[in-house]
């Protein structure tokens, strides 16, 4: 098949969170399948200074209509492995930042325009290059109207662009919701502009777009495909969502064999397998000594790689405070964002620095040895539509501590629920509910042959990519 994907985000050359690693493994698998794919990605500098970006050709010159005016781009083109292409909507005005959104404080005001333009630039550039494409697959509220756009384009110069659109929900949390106003940058017939289309109480919706244009939609885990249509986790969607509930379709992330991987991964300092867990002492020695606790310590670690943001459930570690404050345990955490629970993280710290470690950045190489030095992974999200870290640490013989909610609940289960065969502790998304887990934690820590038990059954488990992509094959083929 012809498949073409559009994000805002493509490991390794821009990341912020879970949707980069997840585009970048579907793409590859799909590539790897022998499927002629192409990824299109907005321009940003990051990407234009990747070393893989740098003998990206000049395609195209785009013309693009945005509202009463015409603004132009460039479209650029590399390829960094076989059967795969990646795409970059260049014009300097709106991608030639170096955050992808915002400036830590607040979003770029001229968000709209941003991804308006990167979509128009992704239809231009398949009626331009004639890409003929099966399926153009978008991905969360950045890429949302292109089913509308590319159906409205189709129309408008008469040619078929792409048999079908397909549509996929990273997090419903983040809609893309802006002015009225901002409809007009479109270009779309005023009568989309209505409570069928993509007005959203008196404002623009992107994602309602993608969820009601698209011809299959898709969410990263089966119970959140399920959740999204419920008032207590739809965001305000879950009407709209209701109205395609035959089309939607819950298809689990997977993880990405050659970069989360402990028997080959080159951001350790020690590799480890299920056979020989050696290699995860060493891990765990520098973990201590490169956040400066002490590397003899014997008791549990329990390790944390979040944004800061009230989803992830970090208030909730905050208000187990005492927990972390005992003598026989560390708390090791990677993270920031809001400059709240930042303060107040960096304040348990600043209290504890025996017990509590931060590290307040965006550090690809020390997630992966908290993964690999921590004995339990501490994940109590208020929602999470699917969740990758909790895949990582079973991978990784790590234990994890997660919350009852989507993919978290499809891919952990309890190890004193289920003795037989859980692989983690589940726990309700409150603070008194973690607080029960932790405890359990160092029951289950103190039993050396039980804990062995729920870490073996973790790194058995297959989370790869191979089963993840078959699913995306098998809903292309259907849809087609």
């Amino acid at each position: 098949m012809k498949i073409v994907h559009a994000a805002s985000e493509l490991y390794p050359y821009l990341k912020t969170g879970g949707l980069a690693d997840a585009v970048a493994a579907l793409t590859g698998a799909l590539a790897d399948h022998g499927h002629e794919v192409s990824v299109f990605l907005p321009g940003y500098r990051a990407v234009l200074e990747h070393k893989d970006a740098a003998g990206a050709e000049r395609k195209l010159r785009l013309k693009i209509e945005m509202g009463d005016q015409f603004l132009s781009g460039d479209v650029r083109v590399f390829s960094p492995r076989k059967n795969l292409q990646v795409y970059l909507i260049c014009r300097d005005e709106f991608f030639d930042r170096r955050a992808p959104y915002g400036n830590g404080e607040r979003d770029f005001e001229d968000n709209s325009d941003r991804f308006v333009f990167f979509c128009k630039g992704v239809v231009e550039t398949l009626r331009l290059a004639d890409l003929q494409a099966d399926v153009v697959h978008g991905h969360d509220w950045q890429a949302a109207l292109l089913p509308l756009l590319l159906r409205e384009a189709e129309r408008r110069h008469r040619v078929t662009l792409a048999l079908k659109t397909v549509f996929t929900i990273h997090n419903i949390a983040y809609q893309g919701l802006f002015p009225a106003t901002t409809f007009a940058r479109t270009n779309l017939p005023d009568e989309l502009y209505h409570i069928d289309g993509l007005e959203y109480y008196s404002q623009v919706n992107y994602m309602k777009g993608g969820i009601l244009f698209a011809d299959r939609v898709t969410t990263v885990s089966p119970r959140y495909a399920r959740e999204i249509q419920t008032p207590e986790f739809g965001c305000g969607l879950d009407g709209v969502a209701q109205t395609r509930a035959e089309d939607i379709v819950g298809l689990l992330n997977g993880v990405d064999t050659a970069v989360w991987n402990p028997t080959v991964d080159a951001l350790l300092p020690a590799r480890y397998s299920r056979a020989d867990l050696s290699g995860k002492a060493v891990c765990r020695a520098e973990l201590l000594k490169q956040v400066g606790l002490a590397a003899n310590f014997t008791g549990p670690i329990f390790g944390i790689v979040a944004r800061f943001a009230d989803q992830k459930g970090i208030h909730l570690v905050l208000a187990n405070r005492d927990f972390f404050l005992g003598k026989n345990r560390r708390l090791i955490v990677l993270g920031s964002g809001d400059k709240r629970l930042e303060d107040e993280m960096r304040a348990l710290a600043t209290e504890a620095p025996t017990n509590v470690a931060l590290v307040a950045r965006l550090d690809e190489a020390m997630s992966h040895l908290i993964e690999a030095g921590s004995d339990f992974f501490v994940m109590p999200s208020l929602f999470e539509p699917c969740g990758l870290n909790q895949m990582y640490s079973q991978v990784y013989g790590t234990v994890p501590i997660v919350s009852r909610v989507g993919g978290l609940a499809d891919t952990v289960t309890d190890a004193d629920e289920l003795p037989g065969s859980g692989t983690g502790l589940m726990c309700e998304p409150t603070a008194g509910s973690l607080g029960d887990a932790l405890e359990r934690a160092l029951v289950l820590f103190a039993d050396k042959p039980r804990y062995a038990a729920v870490q073996q059954r973790g790194m058995a488990r297959d989370f790869s990519w191979e089963v993840a992509a078959a699913g995306y094959e098998n809903l292309y083929r259907e849809a087609l």
